[in-house]
């Protein structure tokens, strides 16, 4: 059987959204896919980076990973997007990448991929739910195959987040749960088994 190619995209300021990728693509990994992690670029000014001591260490400790690009979302049958909430909506920077898409999109290479995300807040209401919706709604466009974790698992109601796996950091005040992370690799072996299952079935 063909393993299934999972990135896994995402931006992070403080770090916590990067700790979310980790785990997820542990959970792909371990579900026998070969996963790409790729941050996209960031936006915000130097200024503002170096004005909250948490985001200027973060930007420091990834400078060198990978940055995403579009050849990263048409090697994978799926993608995964990884946001911090911004006024219950996707971060800039992860929107601005998706705009750079248009082309892949209008070529149709963007369809029948199987798409998902996860997504960090500052509080337990701050728009969780809100920012994932947001996401699927581009993933809509795409006429991507949407696989989120639902309540699947009984890890599911730990947690309370069929979106994607999710998490209130208290202004980096929480660290991420260990029912958290096992949500995050939960939703990465079901990306990984539901997609193998597509993709052998199509070349069946």
């Amino acid at each position: 059987m063909t393993a299934p190619k999972v990135a896994i995209i995402y931006y992070s300021s403080t770090g916590t959204v990067h700790s979310l990728a980790q785990e997820y693509a542990a959970g792909a990994e371990g579900a026998g896919a070969e996963v790409r992690v790729r941050r996209v670029a960031e936006l915000a000014p130097p200024e503002a980076i170096a004005s909250n001591p948490a985001w200027q260490a973060h930007s420091d400790a990834v400078r060198d990973e990978p940055v995403a690009t579009a050849e990263a979302v048409l090697w994978a049958d799926a993608v995964v997007f990884g946001t911090p909430t911004r006024f219950g909506n996707v971060a800039s920077q992860l929107k601005q990448f998706l705009d750079t898409l248009g082309g892949q999109w209008a070529q149709g290479l963007l369809a029948d991929k199987v798409y998902s995300g996860f997504v960090s807040t500052a509080t337990a209401h701050g728009g969780r739910e809100s920012t994932l919706l947001a996401l699927y709604n581009t993933v809509h466009h795409f006429g991507g195959i949407l696989v989120t974790p639902g309540y699947t698992d009984p890890v599911q109601f730990a947690t309370g987040t069929p979106y994607g796996p999710s998490h209130a950091d208290g202004q980096g005040t929480i660290p991420i749960s260990d029912e958290t992370k096992a949500s995050a690799r939960y939703a990465g072996s079901r990306i990984a088994n539901v997609t193998r299952d597509l993709v052998n079935g199509r070349a069946a």
